[in-house]
């Protein structure tokens, strides 16, 4: 799996309630969900987010309750892959179930700064920043974990037969 785009920087902490604001919280429309990501923290999020863009953020990303609705919020909102120093597990999980692809790499998510065009190839743990050049290296998706990514999530991919 590669990735392609401009990043979109957050720091530490970033936790469910200001990825997804809880009074969202009664829809399932994936569309609504996205149209309010991180609308507590960043009001132009969602105004300049582009499909395949990369989020990046610090240290605990997806901090907070357990639920799905905050990287579903991320994956529909045009975000290809999140790169942060790590990840809550929950989310961490959460993430990989319904498809999202998420990579930790402490060094990488210090250094790339926002607005910084990406190139990453999940595949081989591969993290190129075009603007200035530099690469990191952290460890690649296992394989059932690139089945599910690339089979949309555990659901979709086992009611396609792709997992």
């Amino acid at each position: 799996m590669n990735f392609q785009g401009s990043v979109i920087k957050y720091g530490d902490n970033v936790d469910t309630d200001v990825i997804i604001p809880a009074r969202y919280l009664n829809t399932i429309d994936k569309k609504e969900l996205a149209s309010h990501c991180m609308e507590d923290l960043d009001k132009t999020f969602v105004a300049r987010v582009k499909a395949g863009d990369i989020m990046v953020g610090g240290e605990n990303f997806g901090c907070g309750s357990s639920r799905e609705h905050a990287p579903i919020a991320i994956k529909e909102s045009g975000i290809s892959l999140v790169i942060a120093k790590n990840f809550a597990r929950i989310f961490y999980r959460n993430a990989i179930n319904i498809g999202l692809a998420i990579l930790e790499c402490p060094e990488a998510a210090e250094e790339i700064c926002e607005g910084d065009e990406l190139y990453v190839d999940a595949d081989q743990g591969i993290i190129e920043n075009k603007t200035t050049g530099k690469s990191w290296k952290t460890a690649p998706f296992p394989a059932f974990i690139q089945n599910i990514i690339t089979g949309g999530g555990l659901i979709a991919g086992i009611n396609d037969g792709k997992i």
